[in-house]
């Protein structure tokens, strides 16, 4: 595989050169970077740390896009490990303005299935440890988040899906846990309970964070299985990691043609409000 790179080490100690700019960012691991015929690898550090690795930097259809594994090349930061802040700060160092956040998610519902990707519109946060602003004061910033997935991009994203043919669903909530544990199946009731759609681990406070900076985000929720069984169904187990790996891989090839067709087809000039997300958000003394 490595042959498939021109790779550029380099270590950016301060802001990144013009060369070294990316319009998008995308959450991925290597199943995105084979397709590449050249990319950069470039070692970051910001303030908040070192993102989760070592950021691939590559051309789609014209535009530079940003890859870092949100866990690590090797995954080895569980949910709750991963430095959050510094990959998204990472990417705004580099210049991104919209970020593509694909993610395994657990089901529900019967009627959500695994192999189904599901655009999120919403979300429910159920962590509790997690480092998820980066207005910690003295200057007090509240970021409206009533709508915390860019309406523009998951617009582009249904416009894709269709070009590509692939069926998905245009709406959902994802319920984000604390993790690394999956859910008890009481826990997982009552989840169900609320009318929430799906259950993941990663979602905050990356989206959130996201729009801190200004950034829009796009979710793309590739369902790999129901969070502890199918009720009733005695034949579906609950989720083992085993599963959300081997489903997910499965389906790896539709995310990549997704992901690149709403690459090719995303403005060059943003129309949403996500780029002034801080206008209103501080209170000046």
């Amino acid at each position: 595989m490595a042959s498939a790179y021109r790779y550029g080490k380099n270590q950016l100690p301060g802001a990144p050169n013009l060369n070294k700019k990316a319009e998008i960012g995308v959450f991925g691991g290597s199943g995105f970077y084979s397709l590449f015929k050249t990319a950069e690898k470039l070692s970051l550090k910001t303030k908040y740390g070192k993102p989760s690795d070592t950021i691939t930097v590559s051309e789609i259809h014209g535009k530079r896009v940003a890859f870092i594994p949100r866990h690590g090349a090797k995954h080895q930061f569980p949910p709750h490990m991963i430095n959050y802040r510094a990959n998204i700060e990472a990417f705004k160092r580099l210049g991104v303005e919209r970020v593509i956040g694909p993610c395994a998610v657990g089901s529900l519902k019967p009627e959500i299935g695994p192999g189904q990707i599901v655009i999120c519109d919403q979300f429910v946060n159920f962590t509790h440890s997690r480092k998820d602003t980066f207005y910690d004061g003295p200057l007090t910033t509240h970021v409206s988040t009533a709508d915390p997935y860019c309406p523009e991009m998951r617009k582009v994203a249904f416009e894709a899906a269709e070009r590509v043919g692939i069926e998905v669903r245009k709406k959902g909530t994802v319920v984000v846990i604390e993790g690394p544990r999956f859910s008890t199946r009481a826990e997982s009731k009552f989840f169900s309970s609320q009318g929430w759609d799906l259950i993941n681990m990663t979602q905050y406070p990356e989206v959130t964070l996201a729009r801190e900076r200004e950034m829009c985000y796009l979710n793309i929720s590739i369902v790999t299985d129901y969070d502890v069984g199918l009720e009733g169904n005695p034949e579906i187990k609950p989720v083992t990691h085993e599963d959300v790996i081997r489903v997910f891989n499965e389906n790896i090839g539709r995310l990549r043609d997704l992901i690149f067709e709403i690459v090719r087809v995303l403005p060059k000039e943003r129309s949403c409000e996500c780029s002034k997300a801080l206008e209103k958000a501080r209170i000046k003394a």
